[in-house]
């Protein structure tokens, strides 16, 4: 079996023919959700399923969750997550131990929709220079609170 070393996705949330024909041709090893594939937990369980089917085995199937405004499965049919830097300052001593705790909620959503991996945590380090945008993103303040935080998670 020869698979492309690629990651691909789909235009919606379900898989149309025209893309079922072209994986099965392509053979990613791979696939990333985005929002635009997401609805309900039983469609993204349907999704994957076909996803892999049409690559032809197991491929893994990813999805940006790390929280805050970058969070691809959303309410009501999935947990809303502080923004990561918020977290981190609320949670303060014990931040390793919430990201731990966040890390494996969000793993455990995921796992019973049948996405394998997450493009988390961020693991940037909040400067005072740092962009608004891109702040509450970030881990921590400290290149130890990021590394620790990030860890955990």
């Amino acid at each position: 079996m020869t698979l492309s070393a690629t990651i691909l996705d789909c235009d919606g949330p379900e898989l149309s023919r025209d893309e079922a024909a072209f994986l099965r041709e392509a053979r990613p090893w791979g696939f990333t959700l985005f929002a635009r594939n997401i609805d309900t937990p039983d469609q993204v369980q349907r999704l994957c399923d076909a996803l892999r089917m049409a690559a032809g085995h197991d491929a893994p199937i990813f999805v940006d969750q790390e929280g805050g405004r970058v969070q691809r499965l959303r309410s009501p049919h999935w947990s809303e997550y502080l923004p990561a830097l918020d977290q981190a300052d609320r949670a303060g001593d014990n931040a390793p131990t919430s990201f731990h705790l966040r890390g494996r909620l969000i793993a455990a959503e995921l796992r019973a929709v049948g996405i394998d991996g997450n493009y988390a945590p961020c693991a940037d380090l909040a400067w005072p220079e740092t962009h608004p945008f891109l702040r509450n993103r970030c881990a921590g303040h400290t290149p130890h609170s990021v590394t620790r935080n990030a860890r955990a998670f």
